[in-house]
């Protein structure tokens, strides 16, 4: 691929995605997006390129964009975040909640699925101590079909394997043929949307909780930025943002900060004025 035709797929994906793609990974691209011109008959990424600069077929770009988004997750990633929710978070949400009995968790670039229903997981065992609770985790993805896939709720046995505890698979998890399907209990507490983090989060509402773990990774300061801004104006003063284990606040924004002795937890800075925390 020539750099010119590389520089404009970076810009239009960076426009749609706020995804950075740097020369070096040039490679990913190709990758990625020769799969595509070869469905569409085209000789190279070259023809690509110019099929999208015409617009032709429509909805081009928006498959080129997915197919440089999609990112591999796995059930109960790094496993630490989800006992950390367990033994940290939780109990002080249950005390904090006690009069309203509402919890809303945002799972944030949800790919196929597998942290939110991980979520689900560690909130029913916990039932006892949230009966009479009304519990909503919503899951929002930049691509259709990743969240397609997460509705669909079935995973290969290769998928199931590489998080799911033995005992929870069996409670909730349902064999058919090849596949593990999640329990209907599990898919109940979970709502999947289209969303793209470079718009304003407002109309998702309020959340207790936020997960955006692994996402910021991708994207420059100033997105990374304009984000977390968002993310704060989503959360009330006790509110908590989950961020990935290479992930960090510092020297982006002075809205969170650092959970003392819980890496990848952050709370929204007290000094902070509530009315700023919206301003994207």
């Amino acid at each position: 691929m020539n750099p010119e035709d590389f520089a404009y797929l970076a810009t239009q994906i960076k426009n749609r995605s706020g995804i950075v793609i740097t020369a070096e990974k040039m490679y990913l691209v190709e990758s990625r997006l020769l799969p595509i011109a070869r469905n569409l008959g085209l000789a190279d990424l070259g023809a690509l390129v110019a099929a999208l600069r015409r617009s032709v077929p429509a909805g081009l770009i928006s498959t080129v964009v997915e197919a440089m988004t999609t990112n591999e997750s796995l059930f109960f990633r790094d496993v630490r975040p989800f006992e950390q929710f367990k033994r940290v978070v939780l109990p002080k949400l249950l005390e904090a909640r006690a009069t309203s009995r509402r919890l809303r968790i945002w799972s944030a670039a949800c790919s196929s699925g597998q942290e939110p229903y991980s979520l689900a997981m560690v909130l029913a065992e916990e039932e006892a101590r949230l009966k009479g609770w009304t519990i909503e985790i919503l899951a929002t993805d930049l691509s259709k079909a990743m969240v397609d896939r997460a509705q669909a709720a079935a995973y290969s046995q290769f998928e199931v394997q590489r998080g799911v505890p033995a005992p929870m698979l069996a409670k909730y998890f349902v064999r058919d043929a090849d596949r593990w399907v999640v329990a209907p209990r599990i898919r109940s507490m979970v709502r999947f949307r289209e969303f793209n983090l470079l718009e304003e989060s407002a109309v998702l509402g309020q959340f207790d909780v936020v997960f955006c773990r692994n996402v910021l990774i991708y994207f420059d300061q100033p997105t990374k930025a304009k984000i977390l801004a968002d993310i704060a104006g989503r959360l009330p003063r006790d509110g908590t943002l989950y961020l990935g284990g290479a992930e960090t606040v510092l020297g982006i924004t002075d809205r969170f900060e650092p959970v003392a002795g819980e890496r990848g937890l952050y709370r929204l800075t007290p000094a902070a004025p509530a009315a700023l925390r919206a301003v994207a």
